[in-house]
């Protein structure tokens, strides 16, 4: 498939600080997603996109159906898949409006999707990858088939890895104390932590919120629930789950 024209999107999403344009086209009767660089650090991103794609493969995380490679970098040609990101992340500001709706949905829908996320990451560990840059701006959720999906995990690595700048991309309220200090060890207790922010903000409560924002008031889960959402955001890595498998299964026991 050659690379469509961005002339041709019916949507483009160019505001981003990815240093990649992503934008959605029609061909014959189908919609696809093509992401393609802008930047050299753009371009680097993509890479790392198709090293992530060929060791990790999960139902629920979305993979480019074509990557096309020339002397500007690889474009990836994903599958258009219909939904809302849970935070549309631009340089204007985020849009939030997609969390707070799924943050009012049924408890038991939440944990569906929750352990979608949990399970992708299981090929995640699988393939000796750990994850950056996860935060809710990850997470496509398709309210009309209550499904959800990852999408944008393209900085993953594989780990462990020695972080030799100052800090890793990401957002503040999902990333590990870890990711702030130049020569720190990051590994799957790093995963651990991104996975237990993403489970207390996504079973938090956007209509609870009187308190402050960790508040017990806004939990809307159980006890059990909370309580391995507190081993796995530790500070210290060594009082987290030593790894994803270890959180998912006390994460299913918690679980009704």
């Amino acid at each position: 498939m050659p690379v469509p024209p961005v002339e041709s999107a019916f949507v483009v999403f160019d505001a981003q600080d990815s240093g990649c344009l992503s934008y959605g086209v029609e061909e014959a009767g189908r919609r696809w997603l093509v992401k393609t660089a802008t930047t050299v650090e753009g371009r680097a991103s993509l890479d790392r996109a198709c090293a992530v794609h060929a060791a990790a493969r999960h139902p629920a995380i979305v993979r480019p159906t074509w990557t096309i490679h020339d002397a500007a970098g690889p474009t990836l040609i994903y599958p258009w898949h219909d939904g809302t990101v849970l935070n549309h992340a631009t340089v204007h500001g985020a849009d939030r409006s997609g969390l707070t709706r799924f943050q009012r949905l049924p408890v038991p829908q939440v944990e569906v999707a929750l352990d979608a996320i949990l399970d992708a990451h299981l090929a995640v560990s699988a393939a000796g990858l750990v994850a950056v840059d996860l935060y809710d701006g990850c997470f496509l959720y398709d309210f009309a088939a209550n499904r959800m999906r990852l999408i944008d995990l393209d900085e993953y690595r594989r780990g462990p890895f020695v972080l030799a700048a100052d800090r890793l991309p990401g957002s503040r309220r999902y990333m590990a104390p870890e990711e702030f200090t130049r020569g720190a060890i990051i590994d799957e207790r790093t995963t651990v932590h991104n996975l237990g922010r993403a489970l207390h903000h996504l079973l938090d409560s956007a209509a609870d919120r009187r308190g402050p924002q960790n508040s017990p008031q806004a939990w809307r889960g159980n006890s059990d629930q909370r309580r391995v959402v507190e081993r796995a955001t530790q500070q210290s890595p060594a009082a987290r789950y030593p790894d994803v498998p270890a959180l998912v299964h006390a994460w299913r026991l918690a679980t009704p």
